[in-house]
């Protein structure tokens, strides 16, 4: 991964998705420039202690980073439930929920955000069909395999094949810091294999692992190694912070001109 710093946002970007032509992604932090050389917050999730239409300014600021296009938004319950924007779909206002905590387009100039403190963002790329995906996986999405399902969705809707595509998995809770101490009454009893010292579990490891299940190539797949708790001055942190902590987000597009920026 690395830091983009354009018009006072700084994100990250996988080189393995910054290198597909005609894609957009990136994925930002909790804080954006102040244009004097600081840094202020920058939540993107409502109800999270900051007024809405300061969190809507936000939203629309990263959304110009991303060289505009309609945002669509996931209504995140930590499900395994996927929303899918049909390129037919014509939206009513100038951005869209969808029921679903997995997100799946193959229309240009649709921004895919899925909303994290914690959990995973999970981007998906079919660069011959042109199809993308934004999954948001937490502890809860990752036993019931959302992003799994996803990638048969893709296959199902829009026959994606899933050695084409290219994956990468944001920062989140990692090994040294996803700790579930329920997790004999939580955790069915054949996810313990990514149990860890103690009762920590390896969320990164078991989304490689369904991934490359649904055919994905290992080699296809990146992942930030970067653990959110770790990182509380990066990243909001649901666990280090508690539940009014901001959120921070991803972000995928694919772009008109498939040759394009």
């Amino acid at each position: 991964m690395h830091w983009i710093t354009k018009h006072n946002l700084h994100y990250l970007q996988f080189s393995s998705l910054a290198a597909l032509p005609g894609l957009w992604h990136g994925i930002f932090p909790r804080f954006a420039g102040n244009g004097n050389g600081g840094w202020i917050p920058f939540n993107l999730g409502l109800n999270c202690g900051d007024d809405d239409l300061k969190v809507w300014a936000n939203r629309r600021t990263m959304i110009a980073a991303a060289g505009g296009g309609l945002p669509v938004f996931a209504r995140q319950v930590h499900g395994a439930a996927i929303g899918i924007w049909d390129p037919a779909d014509v939206p009513v206002s100038d951005h869209v929920y969808l029921d679903g905590d997995a997100l799946i387009t193959a229309a240009p100039d649709v921004a895919l955000v899925i909303q994290s403190a914690d959990c995973q963002s999970v981007l998906l790329v079919d660069p011959v069909e042109r199809v993308v995906a934004n999954v948001h996986s937490g502890w809860r999405g990752s036993l019931q395999n959302v992003v799994g399902r996803t990638v048969q969705a893709m296959v199902a809707r829009f026959g994606v094949r899933p050695e084409r595509l290219i994956c990468a998995i944001g920062p989140s809770l990692g090994p040294c810091c996803a700790e579930l101490i329920h997790y004999r009454q939580e955790v069915p009893a054949h996810y313990w294999g990514y149990r860890r010292e103690g009762d920590l579990f390896d969320f990164w490891r078991l989304s490689i692992d369904q991934l490359t299940a649904e055919g994905v190539a290992p080699g296809h797949i990146s992942a930030s190694g970067i653990c959110t708790r770790c990182n509380p001055h990066v990243f909001f942190t649901y666990r280090g912070e508690g539940p009014r902590t901001g959120r921070f987000a991803s972000l995928i597009q694919l772009k008109k001109d498939p040759h394009g920026n």
